[in-house]
């Protein structure tokens, strides 16, 4: 029989990956914490993550994964995004992941994660996975580019009559799914050392993956057009010019036109 996750439901709080943080010390892995309300919600790249009320999940996960070089660190995007992908597949919609580890449907964000790594030594000793995925919510500040929801993709699909999904039964869904990667990683570390198959599908789910599409470099403020074409030993993003060569960016190195 499958153990239910740990999950520390909160009514409000500022961020759960302050409440994840704080656990480091004393708390086990896999340990969640969830909220109805965050006061300051925190996304990439400095950048805060709002929600209404009781309608989204907004949670941290707590992962001390002890075999997990701190080399290897975005292992936990891949088991992160992978698991969000496929829980949603099984409530019907399709999605992709924008790398680093957004998620979206066609060109509409659906969820942000922030993940937060603590190393000791070459190894990883805690990784909190701070994740924000909309579920219920239809309406969004007209600030925000392109935002949908759970149930805002099947209505595009041509699901009319898709009552609200409770909260609590969804995030005991999807944690599950994430542990399952997490579980899948342990095993093909012990067996190879590597990550190989998870990074291959990780690949095969890549938003815009071998597509031409419009890109700014930032350090420039260039506007190119390339396709991503993978990913590099130290996981930044590959992409190729229509000339036919090839440049590496990290995070925040490229932007995406949308």
């Amino acid at each position: 029989m499958t153990q239910k996750p740990d999950i520390r439901w909160l009514k409000v709080t500022d961020s759960t990956n302050n409440r994840a943080l704080e656990g480091i010390p004393t708390e086990k892995d896999k340990t969640v914490w969830a909220a109805e309300f965050q006061t300051a919600g925190r996304g990439q790249r400095g950048n805060k993550w709002t929600s209404a009320e009781a309608q989204n999940l907004m949670f941290s996960i707590l992962l001390k994964p002890d075999f997990i070089l701190a080399k290897d660190q975005f292992i936990v995007s891949v088991i992160v995004t992978l698991g969000l992908e496929s829980y949603l597949k099984t409530k019907g919609v399709e999605t992709k992941i924008k790398w680093p580890n957004d998620i979206y449907a066609q060109d509409r964000k659906i969820c942000g994660i922030l993940i937060e790594h603590g190393i000791s030594g070459d190894m990883l000793s805690s990784s909190v996975c701070g994740i924000g995925l909309n579920i219920n919510q239809k309406e969004f500040p007209k600030d925000l580019p392109n935002p949908t929801s759970l149930i805002l993709e099947l209505e595009r699909n041509g699901k009319k009559d898709q009552p609200a999904f409770s909260l609590t039964d969804e995030l005991e869904e999807l944690v599950s799914e994430i542990y399952r990667f997490y579980d899948k990683a342990r095993e093909e570390f012990a067996r190879t050392g590597k990550y190989d198959s998870l990074y291959k599908f990780y690949l095969e789910r890549l938003y815009r993956k071998d597509e031409f599409h419009r890109y700014i470099e930032t350090a420039s403020n260039k506007e190119v057009e390339a396709r991503i074409i993978g990913l590099s030993d130290t996981a930044c993003i590959v992409l190729e010019y229509c000339d036919g060569s090839r440049k590496s960016f990290a995070f925040k190195e490229i932007s995406y036109i949308i």
